[in-house]
């Protein structure tokens, strides 16, 4: 996967009329390597505090954060997953296999310097091939009513709406949405 590259052209690359037709170039710097991290590593920390603080600048209280603080990601045994760029991380997401085929989303995040480079899609391509092959099938996530570039994301993902699920019902603030794998 890299991140970062131009989007396809509609109907595809075009190719010259001559037979020397090249594929586009892409810079190594921008190539998104995405891998397991843990929880309690520094740079982890670091996106997951900006993350918290991302959502209480949008209007959120805390208690409408349903946040995982590292203990419970570490508890949840959450596979989080980083994406790194020029070796640095610029994003981090995680899902918590849970019973009867489940998995939730939790904690996804995406610097904003990163966004619209590719970086979220191969996070979540990463969280449901593992969710793929830890026999999931269905797998669920909540955000917040004022995240409307996040729920974009995710419906261009297969997700849709879904009434909201424990522990989340009684919050006003909370949209649910799930997708079969």
């Amino acid at each position: 996967m890299v991140c970062g590259a131009p989007p396809a052209q509609p109907g595809g690359p075009r190719r010259s009329t001559s037979a020397s037709y090249r594929s586009p170039v892409v810079d190594p710097a921008s190539a998104c390597v995405v891998e397991p991290v843990r929880a309690r590593d520094a740079d982890v920390q670091v996106l997951l505090v900006a993350l918290t603080a991302e959502l209480a600048g949008s209007g959120y209280t805390p208690e409408q954060t349903f946040g995982y603080s590292v203990e419970q990601l570490e508890a949840g045994r959450v596979h989080l997953v980083g994406a790194r760029v020029a070796g640095r991380l610029v994003g981090v997401a995680g899902i918590e296999v849970q019973v009867h085929g489940l998995a939730e989303l939790k904690r996804f995040f995406v610097g904003p310097e990163h966004r619209g480079a590719g970086v979220a899609d191969a996070l979540i391509d990463a969280l449901l091939a593992h969710a793929a092959g830890s026999h999931v099938r269905t797998v669920r996530l909540e955000t917040g009513d004022e995240q409307r570039a996040a729920m974009g994301f995710y419906r261009r993902h297969g997700f849709v709406r879904v009434p909201r699920f424990s522990p989340y019902e009684a919050s006003e603030t909370s949209v649910c949405m799930e997708r079969a794998l």
